[in-house]
């Protein structure tokens, strides 16, 4: 099986990603080669993390969901600054693990590995490992097997590591029962809402406070620029489309590989078993004995006599029935005899590492070959990817230099490859994956560059999506424009008054507040009191949930306050606390495996800053910060 084990990041990172080895988020290969140390982005110890290695760690990242959201993602929510720095973070963090894993000697055995690929649900058929689907998978992906075996085995040995520090995280039994206590309690609380639209009438606004706002905001009311494009797609698809196979081709394939298509002899065969584990050898041989003489006398009941006297379960309802095998598929002395007999036979007692069997062999599937004419589309499907990928690399390489050396055109490149020009609707800068190619927001800075929508060259060929290629250029631009002042006046005014209102209606609220902490006697119509837990807080809205959960318990009735943004204020009378229901064992359970969870969680993150302390991690922050260009 290890000959079609070994494989690239981009299986790596969908495969891994099936078997949720908790460190298959980037692939550790990906970053264990040290190409350089001018734009280091991390430096701890001996280590490097370059920024080529980032951006191939985020380049991995959006295939990977890309792959397992259909191909629905925005690239734009990936280079952000936050999302950079959680990628280096992770990066960093498996670096350290990599270095402790190695100091500690932890390995990972290939017998780890078959049982990790062979768990895989992608490589398997009718529920068993398939090589042919295994191999199938690679040569789809185009991979180098060697990287997929090497990426495994680390992953699992990270996984190794992570686990022994996740599991020395504990909670004591009085801490976690004062925990569920604290999920299940239940406040009894009140409200009273300040909602803002109710002090809108109160406020008067300044002659010249819209036309303020407006000279100060004015990027908020510019409309934004945008272009209509035409754009050509090269991609691995309109490729193969053009590949053509001939029967020569087919056939000096099918002839090269008749061994995929041969279906080695099988049998089909019961038989009535009498397991020894219990009773004993001897007592076993002998009640086979006795069953094999009922059997010879009287053949026909061979299935009655399974369904009353077999100790295998899966197959003593049936008739003893255990359908068509072939060689490989039993236990060997089974298999010999069961081979040995001819249709409608009987085996003498056949012992066998179960016990012992009375075999009858009821059918006969002779070896066969599956004929061209059966498996003809699948070899010219496969003929054609595969010399698609060979022309996808070149032609991606002219199709480059094309758009590039003739640049006031697209029509040479699509002619070339007999690709459509195609037009586009008005676009915006932002990327868009409703936009489909067009959306992706390295062709959309590359379309928006001053050199594209000032001499409308091509854009260079960017790679929106694994083995497809775009370039695209402006037909038709529209530059951003600011919107007339009394266009835009109506909304402002409604804007300012609703932030105004939001204000008064907060200090009242406030007002409101401190006067009942005071003790006074403050007169509110308080709504219907509600019942919440930590568990069942719906009741709430969302700012509100942690201060009603704070709210002082020692004295009540107690009071707390809370703003609504952009709805108002709101004050909570709590007037009753109590101990909450018993959790079901079920609940219980489930909720304590939860703070098991993040028990682990804690200790693995306690471990990693310990570990970043000691090899000193430095951030170049503006390397981080930097994008390709």
């Amino acid at each position: 099986m290890f000959d079609a084990v070994r494989n690239n990041k981009r299986i790596v990172q969908i495969f891994l990603a099936l078997i949720t080895l908790p460190f298959a988020f980037f692939g550790v290969e990906s970053y264990v080669r040290n190409v350089g140390t001018g734009d280091d982005v991390a430096r701890f110890g001996d280590a490097r993390i370059t920024k080529q290695q980032l951006q191939q760690a985020i380049r991995e990242q959006q295939d990977r969901v890309r792959a397992q959201s259909g191909g629905q993602v925005d690239p734009a929510l990936f280079d952000s600054p936050d999302m950079r720095k959680a990628i280096l973070d992770d990066l960093v963090d498996q670096r350290l693990l990599a270095m402790e894993a190695g100091k500690l000697r932890l390995s990972a055995g290939d017998d780890a590995v078959r049982r990790v690929i062979s768990g895989i649900d992608a490589f398997k058929v009718d529920g068993g490992f398939s090589s042919e689907r295994y191999e199938a998978a690679l040569r789809a992906q185009g991979m180098n097997p060697l990287a997929f075996e090497s990426q495994l085995r680390q992953d699992i040995v990270l996984q190794q590591l992570a686990g022994g520090i996740g599991q020395s995280g504990f909670t004591a039994r009085t801490v976690a029962d004062r925990v569920l206590a604290l999920q299940t309690e239940r406040r009894e609380v009140q409200e009273f809402r300040f909602a803002g639209d109710n002090y809108i009438a109160k406020v008067a606004l300044a002659d010249d406070a819209a036309k303020k706002f407006y000279d100060a905001n004015g990027r908020q009311f510019e409309t934004p620029e945008q272009a209509r494009a035409e754009y050509v797609v090269l991609s691995l698809d309109a490729i193969a489309a053009q590949v053509t196979v001939s029967d020569a081709e087919i056939k000096a394939w099918y002839d090269g590989h008749k061994d995929r298509y041969a279906q080695p002899e099988e049998r089909r065969a019961s038989h009535i078993l009498v397991a020894s584990e219990k009773i004993g050898k001897e007592k076993a041989k002998a009640r086979a004995e006795e069953i094999f003489r009922d059997v010879k006398k009287n053949p026909g009941a061979f299935a009655e006599l399974a369904r009353k006297n077999s100790d295998d379960p899966g197959s003593a309802a049936k008739g003893g029935d255990l359908g068509f095998f072939a060689r490989g598929m039993m236990v060997k002395p089974f298999e010999d005899a069961t081979f040995a007999l001819k249709e409608g036979e009987i085996s003498g007692i056949v012992e066998s590492d179960f016990g012992f069997h009375v075999i009858r062999l009821t059918a006969i599937r002779p070896a066969s070959e599956k004929p061209l004419a059966e498996v003809r589309k699948e070899i010219e499907e496969e003929l054609r990817k595969s010399g698609a990928s060979r022309r996808f690399a070149e032609a991606a390489e002219v199709f480059s230099n094309l758009v590039y050396e003739q640049s006031d055109s697209l029509k040479p490149a699509a002619d070339k490859y007999k690709l459509p020009v195609q037009q586009s609707g008005w676009l915006g800068r932002q990327a868009d994956p409703a936009a489909g190619v067009l959306g992706n927001a390295k062709l959309l800075a590359a379309l928006f560059s001053e050199d594209s929508v000032k001499s409308r060259r091509n854009t260079e060929a960017v790679e929106v999506a694994p083995n497809t290629l775009v370039s695209a250029r402006i037909a038709e631009y529209r530059p951003a424009a600011l919107q007339p002042f009394d266009k835009v006046k109506p909304a402002i005014e409604t804007l300012l008054k609703r932030q105004e209102a939001q204000v008064l209606a907060r200090n009242e609220g406030e007002a409101r507040l401190v006067a009942l902490q005071k003790g006074e006697d403050v007169a509110i119509a308080w709504g219907a009191a509600r019942s919440v837990s930590r568990l069942d807080a719906r009741a709430l809205p969302a700012p509100a949930i942690p201060v009603v959960f704070r709210m002082e318990t020692g004295k009540l009735p107690s009071f707390a306050g809370v703003e609504l943004p952009g709805t108002g204020y709101v004050i909570y009378k709590l007037a009753k606390v109590d101990a909450g229901e018993a959790l079901d064992p079920a609940r219980r359970q489930g909720l304590l495996g939860q703070l098991a969870q993040f028990e682990s969680q804690e200790a693995l993150q306690a471990y990693l800053a310990a570990l970043r302390a000691r090899y000193k991690v430095e951030i170049n922050q503006a390397a981080l910060d930097a994008r390709d260009k």
